[in-house]
């Protein structure tokens, strides 16, 4: 009894297989995510003169959301490529000669797919929300803060889209002289700001320019008039968003699971339903690995056996999948603007893998599959 309950030699080889595999495509197409989306960074480093130590900081925080979102896709091309090879190098057929059944032949792919899920769950639940939230402080800190080092003497800078600053001469002390800045955040009614001096600074809210001896002019939007006001001291936020400054208001991504199912009462309607579909995903995606793989595994041992292998059954497999995902997209979509539809994100999650754990194991019981020619009926021990 101990001794069956250990892996043999075969389940070794084959786990060794999996394994490896699964490591070298996640890191492969982890890599290629990472380059992609990284390019978008890029501009912003460059342009501003950053250590590139903040753009490696800033891309890696992504990286445990890419490795959560195709973890259960890699698992399922793995197991479908390396039990190919198995197939077409005779291998499977020597195991089953040997007395293996389709469930000892599946035990390591089910192994993996199971230490799959449970690291699906544990980035899904805990790393990636920390990491969506450290990306988007570290972003929003980036982007807000760039502007102490941008302001050059004798130069239009471009702080945002929406702010535009030129400053005569600028101390070591950040001490600024000569300023002008073109404040064009209120729809309608840009806004131009001059003053003689002023002091910048960074605070958690973004940069911030006190200024000294000024005045504004804005255009009234209803007579169109010039509108003049002169200060003696006057505080300006350079944030490209000062409305949106605080970090206290969290995106559904980066959300704990424990406060996606105790939405704050701050938020609307679509966004309390954003929270809950965000709550659900979470906890059905990881078990998308053992339906992927399930499929897999029956594409491979399903049917019978080809002298020449077949390539029909795996590319219908890929093409489920492919179907799955587009149609686990479209469910959380419509699960979104309608709460009632909840149950199927986890009917689309559980099923596809029920239907082809069924049809793998008992298909003698269903009779909808023929046995396959020189395969043992009985379960054999591996």
């Amino acid at each position: 009894m101990a001794r069956a309950r250990v892996l043999n030699r075969i389940d070794r080889y084959v786990l060794n297989q999996l394994t490896l595999a699964l490591v070298l495509v996640t890191a492969g197409l982890v890599a290629l995510i990472w380059l992609t989306q990284s390019l978008r960074f890029i501009q912003i480093i460059v342009n501003r003169g950053l250590s590139p130590l903040v753009f490696v900081k800033l891309t890696l925080l992504l990286v445990p959301s890419f490795v959560a979102t195709i973890l259960p896709i890699t698992c399922f091309i793995v197991v479908l490529f390396v039990y190919a090879r198995l197939a077409g190098d005779r291998e499977l057929t020597v195991m089953r000669a040997a007395g293996m059944s389709d469930v000892a032949l599946a035990r390591p792919a089910l192994l993996v797919a199971g230490a799959t899920m449970l690291l699906c769950y544990f980035f899904n639940i805990i790393l990636v929300p920390a990491s969506l939230k450290a990306f988007h402080t570290y972003e929003f800190a980036i982007r807000n803060e760039i502007a102490a080092f941008l302001l050059e003497p004798g130069v239009f800078t471009s702080v945002s889209d929406e702010v535009t600053v030129y400053v005569q001469s600028r101390g070591q002390d950040n001490s600024l002289q000569g300023i002008l800045i073109e404040d064009a955040r209120q729809a309608n009614t840009p806004a131009t700001i001059l003053a003689r001096s002023g002091q910048l600074s960074v605070t958690p809210q973004g940069p911030v320019v006190e200024l000294m001896h000024g005045s504004r002019q804005q255009l009234d939007p209803k007579t169109g008039r010039l509108d003049l006001l002169t200060f003696q001291r006057n505080t300006i936020n350079l944030a490209s968003n000062p409305q949106n400054t605080s970090m206290n208001i969290s995106d559904a991504a980066e959300t704990p699971l424990g406060q996606l199912f105790q939405p704050a009462p701050r938020l609307t309607d679509a966004e309390r339903s954003k929270w809950v579909v965000e709550a659900q995903r979470r906890l059905t995606a990881p078990l998308t690995v053992i339906g992927f793989t399930l499929i897999g595994l029956f594409a491979i041992l399903g049917g019978a056996f080809r002298r020449h292998g077949g390539v029909l059954r795996p590319f219908l497999a890929v093409s489920t999948v492919t179907l799955l995902v587009a149609l686990d997209l479209g469910v959380n979509n419509f699960a979104t603007k309608h709460l009632g539809l909840l149950p199927l994100i986890w009917l689309t999650a559980v099923l596809p893998g029920l239907i082809s754990g069924v049809l793998l194991f008992y298909p003698r019981i269903l009779k909808l599959l023929p046995p396959a020619p020189g395969r043992s009926v009985s379960p054999a021990a591996p």
